[in-house]
């Protein structure tokens, strides 16, 4: 339980992650059945006798628990640790030809640590009032004393994003020493997997701008508990004022790097993965790492653009919507690399690579729409309505999850030893894709035609009650996408309990992590691999047997 080998504490952030990855996707089914219902008898077969107390509905404070706590936890309590915490200590070891972390304790105090902070949050459902309802943000004032929510629960949210900043704090400094120090001899930078480059930037910006958001809080938990007045405006607090608007700086400081924390190692694991499938070396490499490199640090400058309508300067806003629509450039080189390795390549369409390339689908849409949430003018009409919420679920939700599942197809047979059952996978994978993509792209329309976010019951406004009947196709295409999220979750028991064991490189992929037998021993390695390749040596001419080249097989090509 207590482990320090960093494949076991892999596994463990991964049934955390997928833990509250349903448990939050329960969460936004109920917020769907409001919009579609509002103010109807929950069924019961959606958690309806958990509403007994309200007669059976969701009411207008349960409401706002739910769509504050679903938010959370999809990208703090899911995401993460599925994507970052799960196969980010799973490969980098294996893939760089290191033993294990270089710090094994500390990579275990993080996901215990992570532990604790699950707990904490999870605690706050247990209170009179119920747990945090100030969104996901939770902007002051409404989040702090004078916001009037009764209870403990926004502390107890607060508190908990604390301890998760804390953990992931731990597993920054622990990957950016690992992939510094550990590198097998011969695995220069430009010879890692671009997994690992998304990996490392992503560590280098936590490292960088958790502690941002961490001070924020500690603030914002001052202002809860002890009456001090960082983000309460009008008042006076040890003679200065404070300021709420203070607080949107600092949470987006953070918050606009976290959407590039949370999609880079995606990037890294499609750019690997459509090689790996296409039979073919990555196209544009090095171009593909320093694109990434240049938007992890053009992300830091970006901020502002989710406060146009705070007031801010006109020029200043104009100065974040050049920097925005600046990261497309290098976005729009990558992307064209994924084409061009797809291109003429020798596909194969197993569900991994199914998966990589929806990625592709649904970031390239996600990305175009938020030219338009870039645009001061543009912005000041869609800000706060269902289009922000649809190209978020596009650009982050979408890819990211995506990419998560690729990860999980794909590194599969490494961490069990089996293969997720193909056929199933790729019903997963249609289904999710087609369903999906009804969801999220109607609900930009809606908020092309003024739906806001964030509305109890849309029927109470005349010029919504058109939009009734796309709310309801919405909610029930909601529901089917979370009926295909469970044959994908039988697919994992099935396949843990029933299913044979695989080969020992069923893919045929190219990397350090597929050259040991399974189950991988303590330690990784019986001996320190040399690198000679680079990680994507498909259809080399000189290999007479096979079409790939492992980067510690000494061949001349």
């Amino acid at each position: 339980v207590f482990s320090t080998d960093h494949k076991m504490i892999a596994k463990q952030f991964m049934w955390l992650g997928l833990f509250f990855l349903f448990f939050g996707g329960a969460m936004a089914m109920l917020i769907r059945w409001q919009l579609a219902y509002p103010e109807q008898t929950v069924p019961w077969w959606l958690f309806g006798f958990l509403f007994e107390n309200d007669g059976g509905i969701i009411s207008p404070d349960i409401y706002n628990q739910l769509f504050t706590m679903h938010g959370t936890i999809m990208i703090f309590w899911a995401i993460t640790p599925l994507l970052i915490g799960a196969f980010g200590n799973f490969v980098i070891p294996l893939q760089i030809g290191a033993p294990d972390m270089a710090f094994p304790k500390l990579n275990m105090f993080s996901f215990w640590t992570m532990l604790l902070a699950s707990i904490v949050l999870l605690s706050s459902y247990c209170l009179p009032t119920g747990t945090a309802s100030g969104g996901w943000t939770s902007y002051p004032p409404l989040s702090s004393p004078a916001g009037g929510i009764p209870g403990l629960g926004q502390t107890i949210w607060t508190l908990a994003l604390i301890l998760m900043g804390t953990a992931t704090m731990m597993g920054a400094i622990n990957y950016i020493t690992t992939v510094v120090r550990l590198r097998a001899p011969g695995m220069g930078y430009f010879k890692m997997p671009l997994s690992i480059w998304g990996f490392f930037l992503t560590s280098i910006l936590n490292a960088v701008f958790v502690p941002v958001i961490a001070a924020g809080l500690i603030m914002l938990l001052l202002d809860q508990t002890i009456g001090t007045e960082f983000f309460l405006a009008g008042r006076l607090a040890s003679g200065e004022p404070g300021d709420p608007l203070l607080f949107q700086h600092v949470f987006w400081i953070f918050g606009h790097p976290e959407v590039y924390i949370l999609i880079l190692p995606v990037w890294g694991i499609v750019s690997d993965l459509l090689s790996v499938f296409s039979r073919k070396p990555a196209y544009g490499y090095r171009v593909t790492a320093i694109a990434m490199c240049t938007i992890a640090a053009l992300s830091t400058l970006v901020w502002g653009h989710h406060m146009y309508t705070t007031g801010m300067s006109p020029l200043l806003g104009k100065s974040f919507m050049f920097l925005t629509l600046l990261i497309s450039i290098p976005s729009a080189m990558f992307f064209l690399n994924w084409l061009a390795t797809l291109w003429k390549g020798s596909i194969h369409f197993d569900p991994p690579m199914l998966f990589a390339m929806g990625v592709i689908w649904v970031f390239g849409l996600g990305g175009l729409t938020g030219l338009y949430n870039a645009t001061v003018t543009a912005d000041i009409y869609l800000h706060d309505t269902m289009f922000v919420v649809g190209h978020f679920h596009y650009t982050l939700a979408a890819s990211v999850m995506f990419g998560s599942f690729a990860a999980i197809y794909f590194w599969f047979p490494r961490m069990f030893g089996k293969i997720l059952h193909p056929k199933l996978g790729k019903i997963h994978f249609w289904g999710t894709f087609i369903t999906l993509n009804f969801v999220f792209f109607n609900m930009m329309v809606l908020g092309y035609a003024g739906h806001h976010r964030r509305i109890y019951n849309p029927l109470e406004y005349d010029f919504l009650t058109p939009l009734a009947g796309m709310n309801e196709w919405i909610t029930i295409f909601a529901f089917i996408l979370g009926d295909f999220q469970l044959l994908f979750l039988f697919n994992i028991i099935w396949t843990i309990w029933k299913s044979k064991p695989s080969k020992n490189n069923p893919w045929q992929a190219a990397t350090l992590e597929w050259t040991m037998d399974y189950p991988i021993p303590h330690g990784n390695f019986e001996e320190v691999p040399l690198v000679y390749h680079g990680p994507h040596e498909y259809s080399c001419p000189n290999i007479k047997d096979r079409d790939w080249l492992g980067q510690n097989e000494q061949i001349t090509i």
